[in-house]
């Protein structure tokens, strides 16, 4: 791979390549929020996982430049392979100083590897290409091993640092929201959570589970035309609409009593639940249903395989994992829902067969005395309709 370099401003030969107004951010999640269709997004995100990648997919830019690398061989992330499918052209490894040398608002150029304001060429790194990201793919899954064992020596350490929490629910805090006995829905803002959201709502207006959602999760659940129960996370991605909307609230805080998102709830008048938890939000939430007596737990758009646990880095891997084995059957994956039920059945085949339901039930009737009886009234209406409307109109 080419190293990248930040280079001296040079006059550029030519105009090709694609151009918009770029957005910059080194939180991919907060960038996304101001993204617009056309622009080019410059964020520093080492290993684009899907979340990031669907998100970015979804805001439609035509570029996004990288900072960091976007596959960098420890595992083998999607996010970069749903960059491209989408038509999106992906410059890797470009350096941090792209995110001064590019400001918020320059409109921009990027031309191969190479990043353009005006005429002037400001950065470089490398254009992935499938072929590229492909050889990459095969490099991350040839040392996977070495993650997998990270993975082992992490979740060992979770478990000594949380194994009061994990095995006793020792530090769970009280709660108004009542879940004993109760389903309960986790919704977290991860993979194809709206599509497993829609699939369920036959399930929510049947069982009326407790909703809770996970930072962004709260505001994907209010989108999805959902009543919001629980609030959980640090704070750092859900929106103010859903901190008020009447759900109660559980601040995750760090084991030595920090909350960073305490103040930003307390500004709004709002007086949280503060839960100190190593693991993720994600986990706070399974293991704050659990303790509560929930009766069954429906996880949407949380990690449940081995390349999501990756994507989390390896304290969060250890954490789940646990978290997981702590729940037990209690615990049901949404994700893929709403593949797996997805009808097969399109319209025009509905229609059809509606028509020829008609035909049988007309065929039916036309050989049976009674069925004959009815035909011969209908039609016999059917005259006298077009009798008076004849009349009425001429």
């Amino acid at each position: 791979m080419r190293l990248p370099s930040i280079r001296p401003r040079t006059h550029a030969p030519s105009v090709a390549g694609v151009v918009g107004v770029a957005k910059v951010d080194s939180r991919t999640k907060n960038l996304t929020k101001r993204l617009e269709p056309g622009d080019v997004a410059v964020i520093d995100h080492l290993d684009i996982d899907t979340v990031a990648a669907e998100a970015l997919v979804a805001r439609r830019p035509v570029a996004v430049v990288n900072a960091a690398a976007s596959t960098s061989g420890r595992y083998p992330n999607l996010g970069p392979e749903i960059l491209l499918e989408a038509g999106i052209t992906l410059v890797d490894g470009v350096g941090r100083d792209v995110m001064v040398a590019v400001a918020e608002g320059d409109r921009v150029r990027v031309h191969g590897g190479d990043i353009y304001i005006r005429d002037d060429l400001v950065a470089s790194g490398t254009q992935q290409t499938d072929e590229t990201v492909a050889a990459a793919m095969a490099e991350a899954r040839a040392g996977l091993a070495v993650q997998m064992e990270a993975f082992a020596a992490n979740t060992m350490e979770f478990l000594r640092r949380e194994r009061d929490l994990l095995l006793d629910g020792v530090g769970v805090p009280e709660i108004t929201t009542d879940l004993d006995g109760r389903h309960v829905l986790v919704v977290v803002r991860g993979y194809h959570y709206k599509e497993d959201l829609q699939t369920l709502r036959h399930y929510v207006r049947e069982y009326k589970p407790v909703i809770i959602g996970v930072d962004g999760g709260a505001d994907a659940v209010l989108d999805a035309g959902l009543k919001l129960h629980l609030i959980v996370g640090d704070m750092d991605s859900v929106s103010d609409k859903a901190l008020t909307c009447g759900a109660e609230v559980v601040v995750h805080a760090y084991r030595d009593g920090r909350a960073p998102g305490l103040e930003r709830v307390q500004a709004l008048g709002i007086e949280p639940v503060v839960f100190p938890a190593t693991g993720t939000s994600e986990d706070v939430a399974m293991l704050l249903a659990d303790d509560k007596g929930a009766e069954l737990i429906v996880a949407v758009g949380t990690h449940a395989t081995l390349v999501e646990f990756l994507d989390k880095g390896r304290s969060g891997m250890a954490s789940t994992f646990l978290t997981r084995l702590r729940i037990g059957g209690k615990l049901i994956d949404a994700k893929g829902v709403s593949r797996l039920y997805r009808s097969r059945i399109s319209s025009w085949q509905v229609l059809l067969l509606l028509i020829c339901g008609l035909f049988a039930l007309f065929v039916a009737m036309s050989v049976t005395p009674a069925g004959q009886a009815m035909l011969a009234v209908g039609h016999a209406q059917w005259d006298d309709l077009t009798s008076w409307l004849r009349g009425t109109f001429t």
